[in-house]
């Protein structure tokens, strides 16, 4: 087949293939050109999820009538003059095929008048085909009409999917703009149905209110920070408030919504330790840089850019963020929701959060109430004593790499975890001694001048177990200890090939291992810190991290899993009845390490009923 000069028409239809996806990428076009041109006010109109009909009107600078034709034409701006101005780049749009390929493959209706003149004009467009010119009545600004998109490419228009489906992308197409511009007042409307009517002159903060709710914006934390000329700013979500996604991470690079892997890799080593496995982060974040620094002529949709420094970008957005939590308060406080209209007040969360509460009135009662006193009524739940039949021996807070004493000897106090490098500054320890109560063996009850903080026992000791282990780790080599007779292990055929591959990083984490034959490895030495484990266990623990898809997994990860998965088991249990002194003991420990406020797999490890919260709920208010 010869070679031939593709027509204009055809060029315009692949530009359109990569610029307009669905109708929301007409949505998002359209909004950006209008806050180009300088309006204050946009008004977004979509008809059956956007397929039928997309209007975007604004008050901006308008288009003469003469430059109209050139408005629709492929390649055409105003936002360039040269070269050099593709790297300093200070709009939104710029490439000046957005207006040409969506005219390509809908019926366009385009009308503006610029402030200066006293009447406006009129183009429509058929399948990249423009009309005449004609003068028409309509304000200072600028109205385009996208009618039946895909209409002349009918297997681009069979994979639209649904209406409500199309329509939730281009509210967030909306809301993604509505966001980065909180100085533009934006309107949205569905079907004639009024969706959103956003003033503008709002904080930022207010804006995030309007599209999440309250709640939400109660749970967010101002961050900031500069490096050099580089501006960080915006709110990272409380721990307590995460998605199955990450489609709540909102980066903004000068007023643009963009999509970065390195940055949102960067949120979620923010997180890593507060929240669970397969959650997600919540952030709405700003980047104000020179144009110089970012090239955003790398995607066609300019969702995507290349910065000059990635990893200054990645360290600054992490080190913000992990140093506000430091010093910030992340327990989980329980607030009362308000019930929706005609909602019941027996729900199960109702239910819940109400035998939280009675825990509570339990706990404070038996602290003040003489011994064997009676109560008001029904005392509140109490732990059985230590010597209680039924219950057991009780536990012991033993450090990892010591056994328990035998049963009848003195231990000596679980060691302060409070390490010289730790992350999270450890709060200072009460004065007085730490007084709470264990309730169905699992959680602890403590007063606090703020109110009551209910615990979970194996979530907290937890903390404190990883804290001791890391801090270890932290201050020098993996002390390795030889064993007299190694020990063969006997693996699966993936895990063998693993284990030899990686020998190297094992004996890094303090594992040394030797082949055996066949899928038999031996292993000779082992973190002395975990001579209580089982060392085949250990080894599996860290070849299922190997094998979980990670190729080439960093030695911090790996070690940040074991310490994970040891802290997890061999902290006390939901379940295992503590002494009175081994409840003291727990809670002075979470005064002495940080991020106490979250178990190292990110679940919280108190609830904070406030003085407030508690009277809300006895109707005391």
């Amino acid at each position: 087949m010869p070679i031939r000069q593709l027509s204009q028409s055809l060029i315009n239809k692949i530009a359109a293939g990569e610029v307009v996806e669905r109708p929301a990428s007409v949505v998002k076009e359209l909004m950006e050109n209008a806050i180009d041109s300088g309006a204050s006010r946009v008004d977004v109109s979509v008809v059956k999820g956007g397929s039928d009909l997309v209007r975007v009107v604004d008050n901006g600078h308008g288009i003469a009538a003469e430059e109209l034709p050139l408005a629709v034409a492929s390649h055409a701006t105003s936002k360039l003059a040269e070269a050099d101005d593709l790297f300093r780049v200070g709009t939104l749009g710029f490439r000046g095929e957005a207006l040409a390929s969506i005219a390509e493959i809908s019926r366009t209706v385009l009308r503006s008048r610029t402030h200066e003149s006293p009447a406006g004009a009129e183009l429509e467009v058929a399948g990249g085909q423009p009309g005449a010119v004609t003068p028409c009545g309509c304000p200072p600004g600028t109205l385009v009409e996208v009618h039946n998109l895909f209409y002349n490419t009918p297997v681009r228009r069979k994979f639209l999917r649904a209406v409500s489906t199309e329509f939730g992308h281009a509210s967030e197409a909306f809301t993604r703009i509505a966001l980065a511009a909180p100085h533009v007042h934006f309107t949205l409307r569905h079907n004639d149905r009024a969706v959103f009517d956003i003033p503008a002159s709002e904080g930022q903060l207010e804006r995030i209110g309007r599209f999440f709710g309250r709640e939400l914006v109660d749970h967010l934390i101002y961050v900031e920070s500069a490096d050099g000329d580089i501006r960080l700013s915006g709110y990272a979500a409380h721990p307590s408030q995460s998605r199955s996604n990450n489609r709540m991470q909102y980066v903004f690079l000068n007023g643009r919504h963009i999509r970065d892997r390195a940055l949102q890799h960067a949120l979620g080593e923010a997180y890593r330790g507060l929240l669970t496995a397969g959650r997600y982060p919540i952030a709405f974040v700003r980047f104000e840089m020179p144009a110089e620094l970012v090239d955003v002529n790398v995607h066609p949709t300019k969702l995507e850019v290349r910065f000059q420094d990635s990893g200054r970008l990645y360290s600054q957005l992490l080190s913000t963020l992990r140093g506000k939590f430091l010093t910030t308060d992340l327990d989980t406080p329980v607030r009362s929701p308000e019930p929706p209209a005609g909602a019941g007040q027996d729900d199960r969360a109702q239910r819940m959060r109400q035998e939280l509460v009675d825990w509570a009135k339990g706990a404070v009662a038996s602290w003040h109430r003489p011994e064997g006193a009676a109560g008001d009524a029904t005392p509140g739940p109490t732990a059985a004593p230590a010597s209680a039949a039924g219950g057991g021996p009780p536990l012991e807070l033993t450090r990892i790499d010591r056994p328990p004493s035998p049963a009848g000897r003195d231990e000596e106090p679980l060691p302060s975890a409070s390490p010289p490098n730790s992350q999270a500054a450890p709060a200072a320890e009460p004065a007085g001694r730490l007084t709470g109560l264990q309730v169905h063996n699992s959680y602890l009850v403590a007063e606090t001048d703020e109110g009551v903080t209910i615990i979970d026992q194996h979530a907290l000791h937890e903390r404190i177990l990883y804290e001791q282990l890391r801090s270890r780790i932290e201050a020098g080599p993996i002390e390795t200890q030889q064993l007299l007779v190694p020990e063969p292990v006997d693996l699966s055929a993936p895990e063998a090939a693993a284990a030899l591959e990686n020998r190297e990083l094992l004996e890094q984490l303090g594992l040394q291992i030797e082949p055996f034959g066949g899928d038999t490895v031996l292993i000779s030495g082992y973190p002395a810190m975990l001579a209580n484990l089982n060392p085949s266990e250990v080894l599996r623990e860290v070849l299922d991290r190997i094998l979980a898809g990670v190729r080439h997994p960093e030695r911090h990860d790996l070690l940040d899993d074991l310490l994970h998965s040891i802290a997890c088991k061999a902290a006390v249990k939901a379940g295992d009845r503590l002494t009175p002194d081994e409840v003291t003991e727990l809670l002075r420990q979470r005064h002495l390490v940080g991020d106490a406020h979250h178990c190292p797999h990110g679940r919280p490890t108190a609830l904070v009923f406030t003085r407030e919260e508690l009277d809300k709920q006895f109707r005391r208010t």
